[in-house]
């Protein structure tokens, strides 16, 4: 089952329709795991609450493409649900999900509900903090692989972000970003100004049916 909110404008006036707070339990199959995902609308979450559509985009292209996950060293920002960087854990990651301290609640809750029966391949997936551009220097920068998925549609975030993303990735981590391209939010902006100006960016995938890039990004040697 796939249940993602509407994307043509996930970010409505303040309407009260998150007045009230309910869950709603989602079980998605990638890269043959299957997740139960829980969605918790109200509570101040906002957009941190669905899955959308862009995280399962990311975890899709990881599976074509054959990424390798085992092993390896990962932070995903803004994981919201925590569906990226949990089919990570699940598939030998070491992961690390970051997100606003308001809905660390969320993330821990569906790290705990996809537990594998055998217990994680690698560790539990760890869940902090971050607010870009703020605490980012509490966090190492010797990952493999930084993930973010659709956090990128405040304009006013943009420069946080490329502050938080070269710390991360200092030593050589490598960058997936999946977004859907919201010209309103100056998403293409991002990838177009902001991102170049620290790291080597390259389009790797593009539906151009739900509108989403997947761009994969390094730190620029000069910097």
């Amino acid at each position: 089952m796939t249940c993602v909110a509407d994307e043509d404008d996930p970010f409505p006036a303040d309407d009260g329709l998150f007045s009230d707070t309910f869950s709603q339990e989602s079980v998605y199959s990638l890269l043959g795991e299957e997740l139960s995902i829980r969605q918790v609308f109200g509570a101040n979450l906002g957009v941190a609450a669905p899955v959308w559509e862009a995280a399962l985009h990311l975890c899709r292209y990881f599976g074509e493409q054959s990424v390798q996950l085992a092993g390896k060293r990962v932070i995903e920002l803004g994981a919201g649900t925590g569906v990226v960087g949990i089919l990570a854990a699940r598939l030998g990651a070491e992961v690390t999900l970051t997100d606003l301290p308001l809905a660390l609640s969320q993330l821990e809750v569906n790290v705990s509900a996809n537990m594998p029966s055998s217990g994680w391949p690698s560790s539990p997936p760890s869940v902090l903090p971050l607010s870009w551009g703020e605490d980012h220097m509490n966090f190492p920068s010797d990952w493999d692989l930084v993930l973010c998925a659709d956090i990128i549609y405040l304009p006013e975030t943009y420069p946080l972000l490329v502050e938080t993303l070269t710390h991360l990735c200092k030593n050589g981590a490598s960058v997936y970003l999946s977004s859907k391209m919201r010209k309103e939010h100056e998403t293409p902006s991002f990838y177009e100004e902001h991102l170049p100006s620290r790291f080597n960016v390259e389009l790797v995938h593009r539906d151009d049916k739900q509108n989403n890039n997947i761009y994969k990004a390094s730190l620029r040697t000069d910097q």
